[in-house]
């Protein structure tokens, strides 16, 4: 199973910004751990800043794995571009997020990929990936 995990802006600064949302691990730490836990999957992973190079990446792989974990983080709320590109893909896609995006600032209540996504993980922290991995084993 071959399972490719995006993420968005700001999370490569994953265990150096606001600590208290959003945790002291790196995400390439938190990868390492997810690759011993999920030694039989194929898990690759890209991180942008920038929105284009995010919507070529799920453009990219989005006809070919088995499912796509996406932390679109801050675009989530303002790109419809993104949102567009993730209903274009056939590929699965979960949608997840660290911090309870309901739970923070109105404008952080809106998605423009929820809808387009297969399920949503908000607020559980970093597990939320592992969660969204043990979904594509067991859907």
């Amino acid at each position: 199973m071959n399972i490719h995990i995006i993420n968005g802006p700001n999370l490569n600064l994953l265990g150096k910004r606001e600590i208290d949302i959003y945790g002291n691990m790196s995400f390439d730490n938190y990868l390492s751990e997810l690759k011993k836990i999920f030694p039989s999957i194929n898990l690759t992973y890209f991180q942008s800043n920038v929105e284009g190079e995010l919507i070529n990446e799920i453009q990219r792989v989005g006809f070919t794995v088995d499912g796509i974990i996406f932390n679109p983080a801050g675009y989530s709320h303002t790109s419809i571009a993104i949102g567009d590109a993730v209903a274009a893909i056939i590929s699965p896609l979960i949608e997840v997020h660290i911090s309870n995006i309901y739970s923070r600032e109105e404008f952080r209540k809106h998605s423009y990929i929820s809808a387009k996504a297969v399920g949503v993980i908000t607020g559980l922290g970093l597990n939320g990936y592992k969660l969204a991995i043990d979904w594509f084993l067991n859907k």
